[in-house]
């Protein structure tokens, strides 16, 4: 077992402490999970006001053409992605997905045309093999530029814009997937307006030796509080937004995730850049064909969350389990418990009655429409 000596550190570890964070282990850091509002009211206050989280464990990469052009650039990255990137313009940013050779997902990422590169961000636990990975296939055509040790922070909620143009008035020209590179009270930052809360915000990316002190700024704002990764989780879960290693995995493909709108129709069967990508043939077949089973957002009847890892039927009694849990507790906007999971395609209408079997008790449980609260992205 890891102890606090064993992790890795942030640049806002001591921030962490000082604001009397409950620390846990994740992906290989400590990290807070926690402050002393507790997770609900960090989760709601995120909601009415804005809410700041270090995301400093995600992994930071650059990708340089070593032609110079970054179109090929876009064109290395789409050999192991199902995204367009060559249509990504400079200062923008999408959701990309990592394939393997199976069809199933290797991560997800956001990636962003920087003008003359490419800027990555991936998940913490899945970085280094991601770095492989780009190394492997793209060292030939590109330069790999690993940036794990910077800050990286999100804002987020409906008074970020207000929060951060205080700092970098350019912050409120910015619209969603936008990405610029602004100077916030001396610091230069890289700032997309996205997130994973369902909220809007920002992702600002920092020298490691600026991280704290800008952190402590935004703070200074009594709108904006300190928020720990269990309110992320409820935030991103309402968002019907998800988790790598939840749900989404090795063994999931994109059309069973229902991620189909990450793959553009240029990467699509008949599109100019058709394929090309690792599990295309299965990933674009299913697009044709469709799937045995598909992710959906899941209701629970009464009151009691409904977590991980539980199993789903068809009826009260008997039978076998049908489906499973992938995401679930109670969400603190919707003001019931909410959940994500994979049903059988042909019980994944809205609506759909199942079963959740929790501690030998089969309790009632349906199939919702995904988000449980609608984003508020400014577009």
């Amino acid at each position: 077992m890891s102890t606090s000596a064993d992790l890795l550190k942030t640049p806002l570890h001591s921030l962490h402490l000082e604001l009397g964070a409950r620390m846990m282990a994740f992906a290989g850091y400590d990290m807070p999970v926690q402050y002393p509002m507790g997770v609900m009211k960090e989760h709601l206050h995120t909601r009415a006001e804005a809410g700041l989280f270090d995301v400093s464990h995600m992994g930071q990469i650059l990708i340089r053409a070593k032609s110079g052009d970054t179109r090929d650039a876009a064109l290395a990255l789409e050999t192991l992605t199902p995204v367009d990137v060559v249509g990504l313009t400079p200062g923008r940013q999408r959701y990309g997905l990592f394939t393997n050779d199976a069809g199933g997902l290797a991560d997800d990422f956001m990636v962003a045309n920087r003008g003359d590169h490419l800027y990555l961000v991936v998940n913490a636990a899945c970085k280094h093999q991601d770095l492989a990975r780009l190394q492997a296939a793209l060292s030939d055509s590109c330069e790999i530029e690993v940036q794990f040790d910077r800050g990286l922070i999100a804002l987020q909620g409906p008074d970020a814009e207000s929060a951060l143009a205080a700092y970098a008035p350019e912050a409120e020209d910015m619209r969603f997937m936008d990405v610029r590179e602004l100077s916030i009270a001396g610091a230069r930052a890289i700032v997309s307006r996205s997130g994973y809360t369902g909220e809007d915000g920002y992702e600002i990316s920092l020298d490691a030796d600026d991280t704290d002190r800008i952190t402590r700024l935004l703070l200074s704002d009594e709108r904006v509080a300190p928020i720990g990764l269990g309110a992320r989780d409820s935030l991103r879960l309402e968002a019907g937004l998800c988790l790598y290693g939840n749900d989404i995995d090795e063994t999931t493909t994109p059309v069973e995730a229902n991620l189909k709108w990450a793959i553009q129709k240029v990467r699509r069967k008949g599109g100019e850049r058709e394929g090309g990508f690792p599990g295309a043939e299965r990933i674009l077949g299913e697009f044709e064909t469709g799937v045995a089973r598909t992710r959906v957002g899941l209701q629970p009847a009464g009151k009691a969350p409904v977590r991980a890892g539980v199993e789903l039927f068809e009826s009260d009694t008997g039978g076998a389990p049908v489906g499973i849990v992938t995401s679930g507790g109670f969400g603190p906007s919707a003001g019931n418990p909410v959940a994500m999971g994979y049903v059988p395609t042909a019980l994944s209408a809205t609506g759909t009655q199942l079963y959740a079997e929790v501690r030998g008790k089969r309790l009632e449980i349906a199939v919702a429409a995904l988000p449980f609260v609608q984003s508020t992205y400014k577009r």
